[in-house]
């Protein structure tokens, strides 16, 4: 009988032990969650992203949310349809991401050369709460000029010193309302900006439509004398200092295009040692082509430079889902962070009849997404992979 009680006093208080234990982790569950979103920045070595308060490391999967479906883009609709955008926001947060780019416009953001525009700044301080309160951090792609025919003429018509003033601005103003929240994954500084050749001026400074908008900018349209280096170092250094007069904490990068994948003799530019000291990170955007998937991952270790490596824009465009996974997998040693596309509709919505190839393509995209988010997220595979290399 002794023996009896002794054993239901042990199972008790193994059951109270249990209990408490389990408590303790949802207390520690729900303080964290109340916490909210914890600042991302980089590690001590500067070679990766961790949290800045635990110290764990951080590896971005997340969507480029840069227009909708019938191509809108966010500040064409964000006013009237923020309902939507609320939805977008938790659809992207289901499906696994973390983070979200966004692609702010000159237009929508600066009434004039030396006025931003007080109401979408106000908006975009309301996405930043939206952001913080999904659980999603935002890379923040400014100046940009996607719609030829919404560019202000005043902008259009500058030289170079007095664009890159309005564009100083632009950042001056967008970085004083942001830098408080932790929400904020980085600044972009321009969506794939270029320079002319050494002996040629140019005289547009956008370049190259893809699907009705102009991803591609010029940020010189005469070298006048200077090397490319020279040049961008400039641009880079004038526009990070815009940003640093309000925000000393958040990360800065300019997503470029690989030319080491067109070219293979090709060096980083922006990302070269006389140019990028005031990057924080690389940021590189790649479309593995059929049939080339070592000669893109051979190009993107060009981009491998000590920092972390963010492959911003990333889809299945030119490649099936099978050789498009190959080039994940393989180039996770040393890519940071994936970004592919996300344009406002469901995984059911693009199951619908009649959605046409387009529709199965996003379709099995968002599928892909979800089904290799917990394989990217897990870190631990990171650490023994690097201790492996080692």
């Amino acid at each position: 009988m002794y023996g009896s009680a002794t054993g239901i006093i042990c199972w008790e208080n193994c059951v109270v032990r249990k209990i408490w234990i389990l408590l303790v982790i949802i207390t520690c569950i729900v303080h964290k969650a109340e916490a909210g979103l914890e600042l991302i920045c980089l590690s001590e070595d500067g070679r990766r992203f961790v949290g800045a308060e635990s110290g764990e490391r951080f590896v971005g999967w997340g969507f480029n949310y840069d227009h909708d479906d019938s191509g809108r883009l966010l500040e064409d609709y964000w006013y009237e349809e923020w309902s939507n955008v609320v939805e977008d926001f938790k659809e992207m947060k289901a499906l696994g991401a973390n983070v979200v780019r966004i692609h702010p416009q000159v237009a929508k953001f600066m009434k004039t050369a030396k006025e931003p525009d007080e109401a979408a700044l106000k908006q975009l301080v309301r996405l930043v709460r939206l952001a913080e309160k999904t659980g999603l951090y935002l890379d923040i792609t400014g100046l940009g000029c996607y719609h030829k025919e919404d560019v202000p003429k005043w902008y259009d018509a500058m030289d170079e010193a007095g664009r890159w003033e309005v564009q100083a601005l632009f950042w001056e103003a967008v970085a004083k309302n942001c830098a408080q929240s932790p929400a904020v994954f980085c600044y972009d500084l321009m969506n794939e900006p270029i320079l002319p050749g050494e002996k040629k001026k140019e005289s547009e400074w956008l370049a190259g439509e893809f699907g009705g908008k102009y991803f591609v900018q010029r940020i010189s349209l005469d070298l006048a004398g200077r090397t490319r280096k020279q040049v961008a170092k400039m641009w880079v250094d004038k526009l990070s200092a815009a940003i640093r007069k309000h925000d000393k904490r958040h990360m800065i990068t300019v997503g470029v295009i690989p030319w080491a994948y067109t070219f293979p003799k090709a060096k980083p530019l922006f990302y070269s040692k006389e140019v990028g000291e005031n990057l924080d990170f690389v940021s590189v955007h790649f479309y593995p082509k059929k049939g080339e998937v070592n000669k893109a991952l051979t190009a993107l270790a060009v981009y491998d430079v000590g920092k972390p490596l963010v492959i911003e824009e990333v889809f299945p465009l030119y490649c099936g889902e099978e050789e498009f996974d190959v080039f994940v997998d393989k180039s996770r040693d040393i890519v940071d962070g994936y970004v592919g596309f996300y344009w406002g509709k469901t995984i059911d919505e693009y199951s619908q009849p009649n959605v046409g190839i387009a529709g199965a393509i996003m379709r099995n995209w968002l599928e892909y997404f979800r089904a290799k988010g917990p394989e990217i997220l897990d870190v631990r595979k990171l650490k023994g992979r690097e201790k492996s290399k080692k």
